[in-house]
């Protein structure tokens, strides 16, 4: 029965730069759901005192695009296969096996 607590749906309003957004969550992703939600509106209101002359549909924008590019980076630098170094000593140990392998 537990597993199908963990399947629940759940859902929610949150708020992003002052629209109300109804969402149908896994109960299990409401608190990061939020979390992630607080993090995007204090970006947009970062942008506002930052970019005064800007409305709050350019700062919104502005803040998904950075939470994007953090999110790619973090991607990025999390794949070790995406490092030229890496991937070089990669085809090395493979050279060094496929020699030993095959003598």
């Amino acid at each position: 029965m537990s597993g199908m607590e963990d399947n629940a749906s759940s859902n929610i309003t949150v708020v992003i730069a002052g629209r109300p957004y109804p969402l149908k969550i896994s109960a299990n992703d409401e608190a990061d759901i939020r979390r992630i939600v607080k993090e995007v509106n204090e970006m947009v209101n970062q942008f506002q005192r930052t970019y005064t002359r800007k409305d709050k549909q350019d700062c919104l924008a502005m803040a998904i695009l950075t939470y994007a590019v953090n999110l790619h980076k973090s991607r990025e630098s999390s794949n070790p296969a995406a490092d030229p170094a890496f991937t070089g000593k990669i085809h090395q140990l493979d050279q060094l096996l496929d020699q030993y392998l095959h003598s």
